[in-house]
């Protein structure tokens, strides 16, 4: 079922040239980082020279430095002015703006330390700190593109254009974003598709891991659906476009991913208070150390104020600011190329600490379509009796009864005749000259042909959940045919996980208390609930929730909403194809029908969680040293630079783990990558 399409889903194509603008992307780092007033990122870096610049900056102010030691204070103080001038001008500037607003961040507290050695001569030092912040913050910015390139490389899956058939019966390639609705596209084998749409004409195996993460290949015939992303690996397919380029699938999970990542994670949110109070009590600090230490410590003028200076370089917690949003990016994005969907900061790290999670059962734990499992001829011939009971099952239109023809060979077609239904009971036909029913246990009581030896087989499959079907004729009962909602592949694999990382499973169903009974024990569940309302679930949740602390809720239907919202953490089970209700409901989408994926979810969430507090704890840590440094003395204003930039491409680099791989669970095969 298609999902509605939100009304601000970014174009599939032009969302390329706008993505770097969008307000989402203006609060993935807090303000309060004085530098955090740029592109969105965290840093001005329109203030930021290039390489070359930056390259001859350091060679400069590396020669400063040499000239200070051979005591050649004039040229050292020449080459400093250059060294500044090339790479620290744009920092400087942006710095006395913070300044004259009052926003203590690290452009303000570079051009504070910057003056300040300037005052008391140390002309080779100021060009060093400058030459190295500017080139930290410059490999800085590189890595941090790289957590958000993951994202827009998303939409590199749709092509830009698409072969559209014309009216002459040729084909055109046209941009994809000007594909009007309804166009015929012809999508050859090997290629992308390029918009989402209907297969109208040919067949093919369609490769839908990028947007599902699908393990296998996926058959499309006449009918199917076809994604924006997804590759045709074998025959020709011809579709008809059925959503416009901003409002693909594709679109939509990126759009999602990317409000996502401006929803802030409670952590963030610590931080960003904690930096915003802890910047001016540094500052504070820094200056009642210039202040006070030559009176309370007998330092000279010249050292104190050095050392304050330092204080201030090492002062600003930009690497604390961003070790979370490049930690939860990096998150979502894995995530997201795993085929889930998490809606946020705060559902990934809600997630991390569930302990029990309840799950719908059809279309959940089962796939939602009766299927035939088990069929056995009574002293009858098999291949008649089959025959005979496709005969009647493919004139219906009852689900068990186009179940049992879907799992049987094919006959002739029309050998029936007098085809009559029997409305709670089944069907009835005329075979060769004789009467012949399909239809339940009453119909064939009504016939007078029951017996306690069928009523006992009937019982064993009743028992496993099996909607058992009869066939019979006048005479006797000749087959029986027993029909079941089988458990999704991997359906017990999940469970098993899930057990194993603690989170407890309980399944939360409408149908019948017996087949949820049977499907929970196939899937190893000891606590089942069948019968339920969709209020029923929601008491069951809140009771869950009461009695087991945090739970979760696993549905695909709208049934399924209320308890979804209620939840913890909601799971919308298969993105592509679920109602839109549990799709925008739901805090995590599984884009495809693998319930492992809940598992996976929960393993990311904890082990983001854990990269998160080593982020914090490694910003923290640095700080405290330095700030121990220089109460003693020892502290020097480039290495406070080298520390605190070195600090945050360290926390950069963390983060960036889970979005390679490293930190996150395994691949499933065809796993997106």
């Amino acid at each position: 079922m298609n999902t509605p399409q939100p009304a601000h889903a970014h174009g599939a194509h032009a969302h390329k040239h706008e993505h770097a603008h969008e307000p989402g992307h203006a609060e993935t780092h807090a303000p309060a980082c004085g530098s955090c007033a740029g592109d969105g990122d965290g840093h001005d870096h329109g203030a930021l020279p290039g390489w070359p610049r930056i390259a001859a900056a350091l060679a400069l102010a590396s020669g400063a430095e040499v000239a200070h030691w051979l005591q050649q204070d004039t040229l050292g103080m020449a080459l400093a002015v250059v060294a500044i001038a090339l790479s620290g001008l744009g920092v400087y500037r942006s710095g006395l703006k913070d300044l004259a607003r009052l926003r203590l961040g690290i452009n303000a507290l570079m051009a504070v330390a910057v003056t300040g050695a300037v005052l008391i001569g140390q002309w080779p030092e100021a060009a060093m700190v400058m030459a190295l912040y500017v080139a930290a913050e410059r490999i800085e910015h590189g890595a941090m593109d790289r957590a958000r390139n993951a994202i827009r490389g998303l939409l590199d899956l749709a092509p830009e254009t698409a072969d559209v058939v014309q009216d002459g019966g040729g084909t055109a390639r046209v941009p994809a974003a000007e594909v009007a609705l309804g166009a015929l596209v012809r999508i050859a084998p090997g290629a992308r598709v390029p918009l989402d749409g209907t297969v109208t004409r040919g067949s093919s195996a369609v490769n839908q891991a990028p947007i599902t993460g699908e393990s296998q290949l996926a058959d499309k015939g006449p009918g199917d659906a076809l994604y924006a992303g997804s590759v045709n690996q074998q025959g020709e397919l011809f579709m008809q476009v059925t959503a416009a380029p901003g409002s693909t699938l594709l679109a939509r999970i990126v759009h999602a991913v990317e409000q996502a990542q401006a929803s802030r994670a409670p952590t963030q949110r610590f931080v960003d208070r904690f930096a915003a109070v802890y910047t001016p009590l540094v500052f504070v600090a820094a200056l009642a150390l210039g202040l006070l230490a030559p009176v309370v410590m007998g330092w000279s003028w010249h050292q104190a104020a050095y050392q304050a200076l330092a204080l201030l370089v090492i002062a600003c917690p930009c690497a604390l600011v961003i070790s979370t949003p490049v930690t939860v990016v990096s998150a979502l994005t894995a995530a997201a190329r795993r085929g889930i969907l998490i809606k946020g900061g705060s559902a990934l790290e809600s997630a991390r600490s569930l302990s029990a999670i309840a799950l719908d059962k059809t279309g959940t734990l089962t796939t939602g379509h009766p299927t035939l499992v088990h069929w056995q001829a009574m002293e009858a011939d098999a291949q008649a009796a089959g025959a005979a009971a496709w005969q009647l099952a493919s004139r219906s239109d009852h689900p068990v009864s186009r179940a049992i023809a879907a799992g049987l060979p094919a006959g002739q077609p029309d050998a029936a005749a007098d085809v009559r239904a029997l409305p709670g009971r089944g069907v009835e036909a005329t075979l060769a000259g004789q009467r012949w029913v399909l239809g339940n246990l009453r119909l064939v009581r009504e016939m007078g042909l029951d017996t306690p030896a069928l009523a006992e087989q009937l019982a064993a499959h009743e028992q496993q959940g099996r909607t058992v079907t009869l066939l019979a004729s006048e005479q006797a009962v000749h087959a029986l045919f027993a029909v079941a909602d089988p458990l999704r592949a991997h359906a017990a694999e999940a469970i098993a996980q899930l057990k194993a990382i603690g989170v407890q499973p309980v399944v939360l169903s409408g149908d019948n208390p017996a087949t949820v009974q049977a499907v929970a024990r196939e899937a190893g569940i000891a606590d089942a609930r069948g019968g339920l309302l969709p209020e029923d679930k929601l008491q069951s949740m809140a009771e869950l929730q009461a009695r087991l602390g945090p739970t979760a809720m696993t549905g695909d239907g709208i049934n399924d909403a209320p308890a979804l919202a209620r939840a913890d953490v909601g799971f919308a089970m298969g993105g592509a194809h679920s109602t839109g209700m549990a799709m925008e409901t739901a805090d995590v989408v599984l884009m495809n029908d693998d319930l492992r994926r809940i598992p996976d979810t929960v393993v990311l969430a904890r082990r983001a969680h854990r990269v998160l507090w080593q982020n914090i704890i490694l910003a923290l840590g640095v700080k405290a040293a330095f700030f121990a440094l220089a109460l003693m003395g020892l502290a020097t204003m480039w290495m406070a630079v080298v520390a605190d930039m070195g600090v945050s491409l360290a926390v950069v680099a963390n983060g960036l783990r889970l979005r390679g791989g490293a930190g996150t669970p395994p691949p499933r095969d065809g796993d997106a990558r």
